[in-house]
């Protein structure tokens, strides 16, 4: 290994490449995506076209200080700095679904395949016995056609070569949907393949056990959710091969989103367990009701809730789920016509559920070992790279706009990476939930240093956070329900 790491919630570096040249990925017709030029560390083929996603994922990686001394010879091993040879490494993307289901198409929706072969090719280096590439998407996702966007060439490319790589599809339940049928599969790995990992007391979720009830997640039955959580018993079931790993290589996609606020490194961890159902996203009700789904509660909205989790109760009656899916956002007219907001799943600034969630699955992969039992200290290396070449705006995660950014951003702590990623995209991260609790004092921190502490390099010069968001005064557009709630310098409500 190179000079060793730092305690990973101290480590107060996040790098910052961007440029507007770079707001683009290679085409299709170049996958495998082999870099354009022969870096030193490089013995590989070479792309007959330019590949700056390439140049800029080495770039990012060198900035971040991996392996500094070695850096511009053949010996340069950035991820060696974080494990030895022989480890086990997991690669974590953004494969959320294969399609965008607004008009801004896939290069705003998903981590690009260009840039997941330049981060394998400098895993490869490090020389691990085992890598693993997994996700788990939305249970309508067709992975085949996630693939089918990039990835299959470069994993085929890896599988002539003989390196250690393999794809998995972390999912245990899967739905097929037309407009009429909704088909579910359930079961789809067994759960060997999984750990169990339970919080109880020490998750994020506690302070609002006494609320289980309401505790709800899109597509799944709710009776399920009370299963995993309720007071003093908080369970996620994670992928083994990221429980079993040495590091967890986190490679997201910069977006906005609309229950979140932004989706970076520490959202993308929704992907690494196996069944939703373990995942409450948001409190069934306004908050005059009790709940955190919207802020007022309407008849109309309480008529859909009703209805949506009478159709998620029988999932497996397709028909019977498809048309009272339908019916329940048919309510929604009569709010609609009013001019109220008609989002039932949670999007707003409001949501106090979502956060707490995601910070959780984030304890879980830094305290967990890889038979779900929790320590006091990190288990294991994360390094986090967000593919913001193109960005997403707007409605993410599912129907976000473009973003033409240009950037990629890389921290050892997915927290600090997660605030800078606030900063450059022109929203305030302290307003963010996601963002602004991960620094939280709180039992198995993420984070051990405040947020002015950080000491971001911006294309390799070190500049201050005030400078940095200088430096990117256009926000990105928030989802509607967080407008005027995120931005730097908007009033607080």
């Amino acid at each position: 290994m190179g000079e060793p790491l730092n305690d990973p919630r101290a480590d107060p570096r996040v790098a910052v490449v961007q440029d507007e040249h770079l707001a683009r990925y290679p085409g299709l017709a170049q996958a495998p995506y082999h870099p354009a030029e022969r870096y030193p560390e490089y013995t590989g083929p070479l792309a007959a076209g330019e590949n700056h996603a390439y140049a800029a994922v080495r770039q990012v990686l060198a900035d971040l200080g991996l392996d500094r001394a070695r850096f511009g010879t053949p010996q340069w091993n950035p991820i060696g700095d974080l494990v030895p040879p022989g480890a086990r490494i997991t690669v974590k993307p953004n494969w959320v679904l294969h399609r965008n289901e607004g008009p801004g198409g896939t290069d705003c929706l998903i981590t690009h395949a260009s840039i997941l072969r330049a981060v394998l090719d400098y895993v490869l280096l490090a020389r691990p016995a085992r890598v693993v590439v997994g996700d788990a998407p939305v249970q309508v996702c067709d992975f085949e056609g996630v693939m089918a966007l990039g990835f299959q060439p470069v994993a085929d490319y890896f599988a002539r070569a003989g390196a250690p790589v393999r794809v998995r599809d972390f999912r245990r339940t899967t739905m097929v949907r037309s407009e009429q049928t909704a088909q579910v599969s359930e079961e789809r790995q067994t759960l060997d393949d999984f750990v169990l990992v339970d919080l109880g007391a020490r998750s994020l979720m506690e302070p609002i056990a006494r609320d289980y009830r309401r505790f709800r997640v899109t597509m799944y039955d709710p009776r399920r959710m009370k299963v995993n959580h309720r007071p003093g018993l908080h369970r996620y079931l994670i992928a083994r091969d990221v429980l079993e790993a040495d590091l967890v290589l986190n490679v997201p996609k910069l977006k906005t989103h609309k229950k979140a606020g932004l989706t970076a490194a520490l959202k993308n961890l929704v992907g690494i367990n196996g069944n939703k159902d373990y995942l409450p996203h948001h409190r069934k009700g306004g908050l005059n009701r009790g709940g955190d789904n919207y802020a007022r509660a309407t008849l109309p909205k309480r008529l859909a809730e009703a209805t949506l989790d009478l159709a998620n109760r029988h999932l497996h009656w397709p028909r019977f789920y498809a048309r009272a899916s339908r019916f329940a956002y048919r309510f929604l007219f009569f709010d609609r016509i009013r001019g109220l907001p008609t989002d039932i799943e949670g999007g707003w600034y409001g949501n106090d559920t979502v956060w707490r969630m995601c910070l959780d699955l984030n304890k879980v992969l830094l305290y967990a070992d890889a038979d779900g039992r929790l320590h006091d200290t990190p288990r294991r290396a994360v390094l986090s790279l967000c593919d913001g070449l193109v960005a997403g705006e707007g409605d993410g995660p599912l129907r976000p706009d473009p973003r033409p950014f240009g950037g990629l951003i890389a921290a050892v702590n997915p927290a600090a990476l997660d605030w800078i990623a606030a900063l450059v995209m022109g929203l305030d991260p302290a307003r963010i939930p996601i963002s602004a609790r991960a620094f939280a004092a709180a039992d198995l921190p993420l984070a051990t240093l405040a947020p002015a502490a950080l000491a971001p390099a911006l294309n390799g010069r070190p500049v201050s956070l005030a400078a940095l968001a200088a430096a990117f005064p256009s926000p990105f557009r928030p989802p509607e329900g967080w407008r005027g709630h995120c931005e730097r310098a908007a009033p607080h409500a």
